[in-house]
């Protein structure tokens, strides 16, 4: 009768044990969530991308070998970002670089020195190191230009409690967007913080996954068909779900920094 007792004891502290360990371990998990996410303000958030631009405003023009991308940057909201690549921009960096990744009609990505997207020996490591910029007023719709993450910075703490730091580079991904059925329409309403930003990405497409994943350093507002056209590429391997390099040379021509003309984009036309 004894030793039952005290084997029913023994079972009974291993449970509370258990238990404390586990509660432990969910406390902390919901921390590092926490800690992890950035504090969106519904009533003052500005969906900026949805915007015309307007004269003066700093752009992009990318030239593809299938055609043209204008976007206008956001130097405000990712000034480090913005500036690390109208700097590379500006030097020629892009010149001839690939596109490297095409996502099932999804995404592209881009800027690479080699077709399968790694950095070149000898590279210039600070321009692969600039500290992560997330904003509230700026989200992976159809059309938004995403610097690629290349590092995180993380020690034990962080490793535990959250609180990395995350940096980014000179590869880009151009945003297009995933299928928005019925189900994942109700599914997005129904988990957004705001329902004018699920309607956004609802009417305008995009990644809403990648929310406040990447620094979003521009939005494009001519050349969408590009776009679908980068991320829609025959890839070499289309079972490798890590690695979709096209199967044909796709190539960044150039990378032109400048100021939105409305005159000059009417010339363009």
């Amino acid at each position: 009768m004894g030793d039952r007792k005290s084997l029913i004891k023994k079972l009974l502290i291993f449970m509370i044990v258990m238990g404390l360990i586990s509660l432990v371990f969910m406390l902390l998990s919901s921390y590092k969530e926490n800690n992890n996410k950035m504090y969106i303000d519904v009533d003052t958030m500005e969906l900026v991308q949805l915007e015309e631009p307007e004269e003066g405003d700093p752009i992009a023009v990318i030239n593809t070998s299938l055609g043209e991308i204008r976007m206008v940057l956001y130097p405000e909201y990712a000034p480090n970002a913005v500036k690390n690549f109208t700097e590379l921009a500006e030097s020629g960096y892009y010149d001839n670089t690939y596109v490297f990744h095409s996502e099932d009609g999804v995404y592209a990505a881009a800027g690479s020195k080699t077709k399968d997207g790694t950095m070149p020996e000898g590279y210039d490591e600070s321009r692969e190191l600039v500290e992560r910029e997330l904003h509230q007023n700026l989200w992976p719709f159809r059309g938004a230009v995403c610097c690629l993450t290349t590092t995180v910075d993380a020690g034990i703490k962080e490793a535990i409690l959250g609180g990395e730091t995350y940096y980014c580079g000179s590869r880009f991904a151009l945003i297009n967007t995933v299928e928005f059925n019925d189900e994942f329409k109700a599914e997005l309403i129904e988990s957004s913080e705001s329902e004018e930003l699920a309607n956004a990405f609802i009417e305008n497409g995009g990644i809403p996954n990648f929310s406040q994943q990447m620094t979003i350093i521009g939005q494009t507002y001519k050349g969408f068909d590009v776009i679908e056209a980068l991320a829609s590429l025959e890839v070499e391997d289309p079972e490798n779900e890590t690695s979709k390099i096209p199967k044909e040379d796709v190539m960044i021509i150039s990378v032109e920094i400048g100021e939105y003309s409305e005159a000059e984009e009417n010339l363009s036309k």
